[in-house]
């Protein structure tokens, strides 16, 4: 790895960066049509869904930087104790210097750009390692990024398992990685040899909990958008149903008829609903079906690699289906009778990534909030928490560590440099030997 582009200085200027934060912004807009192309190449994506969850939001992270790094970048006074008189602090952000992206291949566009638009505001360099399984994607994103930049400040890499364990091993200031906790875990793993601090995007089986006081067929139509992006695959994607005993067979019905009214009669022949990525992850969604009774949805076309989404009444709860991430348009629906069931039955299980709780009451609201951990989501829809700049986007626990998006992003690529200047006209003596008594004057003093 070598840092000579950084260590010249050369990111660290606010005119530096914001020049670069434009060049990316007008390589993507120049790149729109061919990610269009590529995107339905690999994942079935509609032109709509392409802008409203790959580019746009890429846009808009770029634009909010622009507005704001000049704030984000200044140094901070802050207070300081009595016992330093006369003295000033200040806060100086400094970035990390050259950083390692990962990225999956569910949001190729979004997932890899978003960390990179952070890593450029904070005056960092960095190393791309992009998806194979999205390979039409990626090949677009390194040309985008081989235009837009010199191959010594950004660069991009194919990240097949051979080259990633390769760059893992480079001693690289930060890394930030979105993928699954599996290879969240070796990647975390792999950075501590290094002493490399780490950012973990992972997932987890993200719960939608619809009460009784809900708006029922506003609720089922939000969770199924929710499901249905992507096909699915959404890292914070609604992952199973707990529903309020009294209102499941409304809910059951309403999810039927706004899957209907979204996709039509025939989903799988709608172009605006994507596919699954390979036959490999297809072939692991159709096997979860198995046992399990379907009310509505189940079928299938391996050539066309799309599913249904496919409402499960989920008996066991053991089952694979409730044990891994779905990934995939399959929605299990469990019923609760009270709320501490919802909360013992979430809270046994690693903390997710994502939670959507579905009410019109505030006392449920404020013990969902209050008692069950989770890195981030929406009440009374799902998703769009992520499209918040002033919202930290992260997870916690199995779901991972470390947020971005914004400022949070800014602060995640950013090492906040704490200096304290002394006075020198001043220089109190309580400190120095011999301390004899002083010891309560100190206390006195620190009070």
């Amino acid at each position: 790895m070598d840092n000579t582009f950084y260590s010249s200085g050369m990111t660290l200027s606010h005119s530096f960066r914001t020049g670069q934060l434009q060049r990316l912004k007008t390589a993507l807009l120049s790149y729109e049509e061919e990610f269009y192309r590529a995107l339905n190449a690999d994942l079935g994506k509609s032109r709509f869904e392409s802008w409203e969850t790959e580019i746009g939001p890429v846009l808009q992270e770029i634009s909010y930087a622009q507005r704001h790094l000049k704030s984000w970048m200044k140094p901070k006074r802050v207070a300081t104790s009595m016992l330093h008189y006369p003295s000033s602090g200040r806060i100086f952000p400094e970035p990390y210097g050259t950083v390692l992206i990962l990225s999956p291949w569910n949001y190729p566009v979004q997932l890899t750009l978003a960390p990179l638009v952070s890593a450029i505001a904070a005056g960092n360099c960095a190393v791309l390692s992009l998806p194979t399984a999205s390979a039409n994607t990626s090949k677009v994103l390194e040309r985008l990024v081989a235009d837009a930049f010199s191959e010594e400040y950004v660069r991009t890499f194919s990240g097949d398992i051979e080259t990633n364990t390769r760059l893992l091993k480079e001693p690289f200031d930060y890394i930030f990685f979105t993928g699954s906790p599996r290879v969240g875990k070796i990647v975390m793993e792999a950075a501590a040899k290094n002493l490399t601090p780490v950012t973990l995007e992972l997932g987890g089986k993200s719960p939608c909990i619809v009460d009784q006081t809900a708006d029922i067929p506003l609720a089922a139509r939000r969770i199924v958008w929710g499901k249905c992006l992507n096909s699915g695959q959404t890292c914070v994607a609604p992952d199973y149903i707990l529903a309020e005993q009294s209102i499941k067979e409304r809910l059951y019905t309403a999810l039927k008829e706004e899957y209907g009214k979204l996709y039509g009669e025939c989903p799988i022949q709608n172009p605006d609903y994507p596919k699954i990525i390979n036959e490999q992850h297809f072939e692991r969604l159709v096997s979860l079906l198995e046992g399990q009774k379907i009310l509505s949805g189940g079928e299938y076309d391996r050539g066309l690699r799309k599913m249904e989404l496919t409402i499960l009444d989920a008996q066991d709860v053991g089952a694979p289906v409730m044990e891994e991430e779905i990934f995939g348009p399959i929605l299990p629906v469990i019923p609760y009778k009270t709320l501490d069931e919802v909360k013992q039955f979430v809270n046994s299980r690693p903390k997710p990534l994502g939670l959507y709780l579905f009410t019109r009451s505030k006392k449920t609201e404020r013990m969902i909030m209050r008692e069950i951990p989770f890195g981030g989501g929406c009440i009374n829809d799902t998703i769009i928490h992520l499209v918040n700049h002033n919202l930290p986007f992260g997870g916690v626990g199995n779901s991972g560590m470390g947020r971005y998006h914004g400022k949070y992003g800014f602060d995640t690529f950013t090492h906040y440099k704490g200096v304290l200047k002394r006075g020198n006209w001043l220089d109190v003596p309580v400190r120095y030997p011999p301390y004899g008594e002083k010891v309560e004057l100190l206390k006195k003093m620190m009070k």
